[in-house]
């Protein structure tokens, strides 16, 4: 019997990557995942109590910081929501003017090639009343203002929100451009001759007919938050106190401050279910919308 090498060659080319992928990232997960159910410190402990086995966990929702953790990533996740917001509303006003178009597409997509890393800290110096927006202020004579909002817990989650609405806003104006030039003129040209108003047509009409980049910017946005960490290294790491701890860095911090990879694999592990309870829903809603859009197409 013959290979027929033209179908089994893709297959052994995949080969070793689907290994490596199996090994590399399903692997970790379950190794991951049974570790939580050990006491390992420092160093694995592959013995699992099984009189207590849920011990790290039950430990992890007792913990204060973890609670601090969730509430943060709430916030965070509502006031980053902003940035596909902001996205929309700047694609739309470069749609509509065609002029400068690619300028401005540089412009506002320019923070993106910024880390995260660098961006917390160019906006820690923007926060410092020593270095910026306080002190240029106050150079004009408002001394009044107060915009140290890093060194206030009830504050400094609201400076990280702000900077990360500002390194993100472009790269959802980029998605939400590609979907608005995919609107037929024709809908542009009926609204017009209806006198329909601008913002009906992108209410009623427009917004409704680019739900599946809303979808896909609503995504990648959950992805972003859940495991969101450098940026608050580098603008408070996890302070004033835990005021801005969230859960990936609650994470690292019970590995490598305390030492205590049972405690940490627990906390990993609730990461990845929180992923699974945002991800999951919005996938299986973007692939009923696209069965039900082929569906109504084909009828």
């Amino acid at each position: 019997m013959k290979i027929r090498w033209s179908r089994t060659t893709p297959q052994l080319a995949l080969g070793p990557a689907v290994i490596l992928t199996m090994i590399a990232f399903v692997g970790s997960i379950a190794w991951t995942i049974y570790v939580s159910f050990t006491t390992s410190r420092r160093l694995p402990d592959y013995a699992i109590d099984w009189s207590e086995p849920l011990r790290q966990y039950s430990r992890l929702f007792r913990d204060s910081a973890w609670q601090t953790s969730l509430s943060n990533l709430i916030i965070l996740a509502l006031g980053s929501a902003l940035a596909i917001v902001f996205g929309f509303l700047l694609a739309a006003m470069i749609e509509r003017e065609r002029r400068g178009e690619d300028f401005f597409r540089t412009v506002f997509l320019y923070p993106l090639a910024v880390s995260l890393i660098v961006t917390g800290v160019a906006w820690r110096w923007i926060f410092n009343p020593q270095l910026g927006i306080e002190h240029f202020l106050h150079g004009l004579g408002w001394t009044s203002v107060n915009f140290n909002w890093l060194a206030d817990g009830d504050t400094a989650m609201y400076a990280i929100i702000l900077a990360s609405v500002w390194q993100s806003s472009g790269f959802y104006m980029a998605l939400m451009l590609a979907g608005l030039k995919s609107i037929p003129d024709e809908i542009w040209s009926a609204a017009r001759l209806d006198g329909v108003s601008l913002w009906r047509v992108y209410l009623e009409i427009i917004i409704p007919m680019m739900k599946f980049t809303f979808l896909t910017c609503a995504i990648l946005l959950s992805l972003g938050v859940i495991k969101a960490y450098d940026i608050v290294v580098a603008m408070t790491n996890g302070g004033p106190g835990q005021s801005t701890w969230v859960p990936a860095y609650f994470t690292i911090n019970a590995m490598t401050n305390k030492g205590n990879l049972g405690y940490a694999s627990a906390a990993a592990t609730m990461m990845l279910v929180l992923t699974l309870l945002v991800f999951l829903p919005l996938v299986l809603l973007t692939v009923w919308q696209q069965r039900r859009k082929k569906t109504g197409g084909a009828a």
